[in-house]
């Protein structure tokens, strides 16, 4: 499978979200998404970008946009990272792996020369017609938030 771009159709998903709900993609039609896949509930990198976009929710409210965090933990765990750090946003539970599949999120990491399978922490922005218009690969936390921010706002 090819890797997505900018310009390409976004995966649909559905997936069980925190609070025993669910998220479709589809369903947010005319609204901007972003959607960022993030390795691990409630590890130092993970929780700095999730207090990120919690804390510019407001803006990217303004934007008329959704934010959905996505990492292959189970509600229970994402039910608890919310509370714990008071995430006003839902967390999709990827735990059969199809959506970082179709995102191409699931990959080959190494850590201290030992190579797994792992999620490679990534955003997309979709825009209201379901297309995408941004993609962060290899992301680093630090200003990431503000640069998708921004991203939006230029729709």
């Amino acid at each position: 499978m090819s890797e997505l771009k900018s310009g390409d159709k976004a995966p649909d998903f559905t997936l069980a979200t925190d609070g025993g709900d669910e998220v479709k993609l589809s369903a947010l039609k005319g609204k901007n998404v972003i959607v960022y896949f993030y390795p691990k509930d409630d590890t130092s990198g993970c929780t700095k970008e999730a207090c990120g976009f919690n804390d510019a929710l407001p803006k990217f409210g303004k934007a008329k946009a959704e934010i959905i965090g996505i990492s292959k933990d189970s509600v229970a765990s994402h039910d608890s990272f919310k509370k714990k750090y008071a995430l006003s946003f839902k967390l999709g539970a990827d735990v059969d792996g199809k959506a970082c599949e179709a995102y191409g999120t699931w990959v080959e990491k190494s850590m201290y020369g030992r190579k797994y399978m792992g999620i490679e922490r990534a955003t997309f922005l979709i825009d209201a017609k379901g297309v995408i218009r941004g993609v962060w690969r290899k992301v680093k936390v630090s200003g990431h938030v503000e640069e998708v921010l921004e991203a939006v706002k230029a729709l």
